[in-house]
């Protein structure tokens, strides 16, 4: 499994276990509250969504992945197209880095 289908099945996991919040203004609500421990945004997200997500992850200290489609990270997350999905867990998040970075499968 490559890494973006890997963490496309995480973000799938969090969402049936509500660790994740899908869209721009829920992720962004999760980083004001300081509940959010990772973004993950689209690589084909608009420049409006990024102008919006970006520079509070900047400034709050959140880091980001960058990864698959809009159209792809709504689907892990049973919506449509989405351009950001926060995971509000630390575990999720730490799984999701390393599965990001190619070494969350293990056998």
């Amino acid at each position: 499994m490559d890494s973006t289908a890997a963490v496309l099945r995480l973000v799938g996991l969090g969402m049936r276990g509500r660790l994740v919040s899908v869209g721009v203004d829920r992720t962004r609500e999760a980083a004001f509250k300081g509940t959010l421990r990772l973004a993950i945004v689209a690589a084909d997200a608009s420049p409006n969504s990024r102008d919006k997500i970006v520079p509070l992850l900047s400034g709050r200290g959140v880091s980001m992945i960058e990864t698959a489609s809009a159209d792809d990270l709504g689907r892990a997350v049973g919506r449509a197209a989405t351009a950001v999905v926060g995971v509000l867990d630390a575990k999720l998040a730490r799984g999701v880095r390393a599965a990001h970075r190619g070494q969350g499968e293990t056998g």
